[in-house]
């Protein structure tokens, strides 16, 4: 980058700075905390470096609360938790250098989750510019792929004018990260209160909640009324906008099954009479309208290819994301919940009773297919084998979720198999890595959740070789007395992969690099001084699990329940390989 920059360092200005008008002076770190409290901040996560170490000092003036981790990688998914759970912007600060390149995978998780996430990093003295200096990297180079806006702070004055900047980029259209590199002369330099740049909270914002084109409004709201077989998929903007309520009242004011993906599970209860989550490929066969809310086409929905209807309507977000990958009838660029509500509004009154009839019928017709294809799998969810078959760990921890259970899955085919049967029971319980498939996003995720939710249990179902990537952090949720329950399908195996190199090359070559050793992770708990129990029976999976959750009501302290699995067993979206088609 060829720019001329003044060296951020004290200058006899400064000197004369501290003596203005009423002698108050600020440093670059208070400054970052200034903005992030007008932002809403009120938890940063963070590993320690000496390139930030100023902001933790404006933290604790702001009331800011610091949780520091053990790797970045988990501060990173624990920013990324915390704006899920909360809905507000999550915040992760980490060193130059190491610190951002740890911090990569959870930052590229939230860009593709589509999660609002501040990552603040630090840098090298401007006066050492090109120089080599300590940790110096190219981190907004980095960045930039993986973020909605990265850029540089050039100078102290800025600094609360560009944590505004990026934060408002955070949630301009689809959400997403952003990153901040802050060089050490910039956060550490003291310059008066009043040459600093602070715009002021809720004054340099617009509004997010756009409803698009109202004249699409009135489209969708006649394509909905006059249709007999509709169906909705509510995906992860639906949560994370918190329009849920709206896209609810949508679903049972028009009588339209819903389906659900993402963080959207939990929108509505299990036996919820609008809940059908087994029979989607049949509804999107026989419907004549299809609407999308919040989620790509992406692989996940097999690019929009699989859905072959009269009518596909598609609302997103983000402009650029509607009609990607496949044409759609309507578009509409809008915050979920808002055009949602708007549609309703404009249908109100409008739905037959001929129309409702039907489409009662049509809900009865999926509500019969989906105790089919229960029926199906039930054999499975029960089965009694040893090893244990990971279809009958889904289903025990499906019984043993509360109604304030946030359930988080870490790993692959052991979580894609938990959702086969397990249903949170509110909004907002669950949480999985997204679209980048990460492994170790787990005990960021159970960290943020616990400590954004003290009042609820917190679940993470672990893959053994995910557990393997974080899990010492589970002493920083111990730490900050937020523990949680760590599940663990153990088949010693990176299993989902596993299956693809057995089938293309055979026993002989298929087992190559994705077997693991057989570890009795109940150790590592006793290790850190917690309850730790091995699971090798089906029959003991619940009275493990209860005991776990007694434990920690008991010591305040996260427990490990490590069951094992038959490395045999695969999803079946493994077998066929649908993550690749």
């Amino acid at each position: 980058m060829n720019v001329a920059v003044k060296p951020a360092v004290s200058t006899a200005e400064d000197t004369l700075a501290r003596k203005t008008k009423d002698g108050s002076v600020i440093s670059g770190g208070h400054l970052v905390a200034k903005a992030l409290k007008a932002e809403g901040v009120d938890t940063i996560f963070t590993l320690c470096g000496g390139h930030i170490i100023d902001i933790y000092d404006g933290c604790i003036d702001e009331g800011i609360r610091i949780i520091d981790v053990r790797h970045e990688q988990v501060a990173a998914h624990a920013a990324d938790g915390y704006a899920r759970q909360t809905g507000k912007l999550g915040c992760v600060v980490t060193t130059a250098g190491p610190g951002c390149t740890n911090a990569v995978t959870g930052i590229a998780t939230a860009f593709r989750s589509e999660s609002p996430v501040l990552h603040i990093g630090g840098q090298s003295a401007l006066v050492q510019w090109k120089q080599q200096g300590l940790q110096d990297l190219p981190h907004v180079d980095m960045m930039k792929p993986i973020t909605k806006f990265a850029s540089t702070v050039m100078s102290t004055e800025r600094i609360a004018d560009m944590v505004s900047m990026a934060a408002r980029e955070s949630f301009a259209g689809a959400y997403g990260p952003s990153y901040l590199e802050i060089p050490r002369d910039v956060l550490d330099r003291e310059i008066a209160l009043d040459k600093a740049v602070l715009p002021k909270p809720g004054h340099y914002r617009a509004s997010v909640k756009s409803i698009g084109d109202p004249a699409d409004i009135e489209k969708l709201a006649d394509i909905l009324v006059n249709a007999e077989r509709p169906a909705i998929l509510l995906g992860q903007q639906v949560w994370s906008s918190r329009g849920h309520e709206d896209a609810i009242a949508l679903l049972r004011g028009l009588d339209v099954p819903g389906y659900f993906n993402g963080a959207s599970r939990g929108l509505l209860p299990p036996g919820d009479p609008h809940h059908f989550d087994r029979t989607r490929s049949l509804a999107f066969a026989k419907a004549d309208v299809v609407v999308i809310v919040g989620t790509p086409f992406d692989f996940r929905m097999g690019y929009g290819k699989r859905i072959n209807v009269p009518c596909l309507v598609q609302i997103d977000q983000g402009y650029n994301m509607v009609g990607k990958n496949r044409d759609v009838d309507l578009g509409i660029a809008g915050d979920p919940g808002a055009v949602l509500k708007a549609v309703l509004e404009a249908a109100s009154g409008r739905l037959k009773n001929d129309k409702r009839q039907k489409r009662q019928e049509w809900m009865k017709q999926l509500q019969e297919a989906e105790k089919v294809a229960y029926d199906k799998v039930l054999p499975l969810l029960k089965s009694d084998q040893s090893p244990i078959h990971p279809y009958r760990v889904a289903y025990e921890l499906n019984e043993f979720l509360a109604d304030n259970t946030v359930y988080i899955g870490d790993g692959g085919d052991v979580v894609t198999i938990s959702a086969q049967a397990v249903r949170p029971r509110n909004p907002g319980q669950w949480m999985d890595p997204g679209a980048l498939g990460s492994l170790g996003v787990g005990t960021g995720f159970a960290l943020a959740a616990k400590v954004a939710n003290p009042e609820k249990e917190v679940l993470c179902y672990y893959g053994d070789g995910a557990f393997s990537m974080t899990a010492f952090d589970m002493e920083t949720c111990d730490r900050f007395n937020a523990p949680y329950l760590a599940v663990i399908g153990n088949n010693s195996a990176m299993n989902q992969i596993r299956y693809g190199q057995l089938a293309k090359y055979g026993e002989e070559r298929g087992d190559i690099a994705n077997k693991l050793g057989d570890v009795e992770f109940s150790k590592f708990a006793h290790m850190l001084g917690n309850h730790g129990e091995e699971v090798r029976e089906a029959s003991e999976i619940q009275p493990a699990l209860l005991r776990a959750r007694e434990a920690i009501a008991k010591t305040g302290k996260s427990a490990v329940v490590n069951i094992w699995v038959d490395p045999n067993e695969y999803a079946p979206g493994t077998k066929n390989q649908t993550m690749y088609k």
